[in-house]
């Protein structure tokens, strides 16, 4: 066996979540005073590093911020360039988290294949685990009515957590799971995801079907770039 666990990201690596959280986001925006007719394929741009920095990218869209460059913001390009106001996005921010929490599961259903593929990798002996910047009580949720026994840990956004790219995450991951990071392994579909298996210290597998796409990956510099959940099976083990 090539590693002893698998740690998953969530959106976009082994669930399409995107109509839930365009729907979300929008009746959110909506009810608090703001654009709302966000597409799918904007949303994909938004999200990635968590509901909090989707909301400001969203709101910096709002204002006229080029959709090209919304990766900066979360990893260092100060939203109020754009003119967001951080009272507004905390606001934002406490309705959307319930209501998302009530309504992620509409649309959402896994991308086909992954539930056999992780079923394959636990029957071989492989630990497995969830970590993703969504909050954690969607989480939960997700992973209890989706991938019921699936993971050994899920884990989501918490205050006392800090998010991806931060290790801690991944870290408690692997202190749950009780394996050590040299036997572990990453598999995400973004470039928040390979800074977090980069300051892990994990190997990263990115795949293709998910929020940023193949071009995009090989832009960052992916590694290991995967187009099929089967093949999941191949480098893991």
């Amino acid at each position: 066996m090539k590693y002893r666990a698998a740690i998953f990201d969530m959106d976009g690596t082994i669930l399409n979540t995107i109509g839930d959280l365009t729907d979300s986001l929008n009746h959110v925006f909506a009810q608090t005073g703001h654009r709302h007719d966000f597409t799918e394929e904007d949303v994909r741009t938004f999200f990635g590093s968590g509901a909090h920095v989707a909301i400001q990218r969203a709101l910096a869209v709002e204002l006229g911020a080029p959709a090209s460059g919304l990766e900066g913001i979360g990893a260092g390009t100060d939203p109020a360039i754009y003119g967001v106001d951080e009272k507004e996005v905390k606001r934002i921010e406490t309705i959307f988290t319930p209501w998302y929490a009530a309504h992620c599961n509409l649309k959402t259903g896994p991308y086909a294949g992954i539930p056999e593929v992780i079923g394959r990798l636990r029957a071989a002996g492989v630990k497995t685990a969830v970590v993703s910047n969504k909050p954690d009580i969607a989480v939960q949720k997700l992973a209890e009515e989706i991938f019921p026994g699936s993971f050994d840990v899920s884990i989501g956004e918490l205050p006392e957590v800090r998010r991806k790219p931060a290790p801690d995450m991944t870290d408690k991951a692997l202190r749950i799971l009780g394996v050590n990071r040299e036997d572990a392994v990453y598999i995400g579909d973004s470039e928040v995801d390979m800074q977090t298996a980069e300051a892990s210290g994990l190997p990263c597998i990115s795949v293709s079907w998910g929020f940023r796409g193949r071009q995009f990956l090989k832009k960052h510099h992916a590694s290991i770039i995967i187009d099929r959940p089967e093949e999941l099976v191949r480098e893991i083990l």
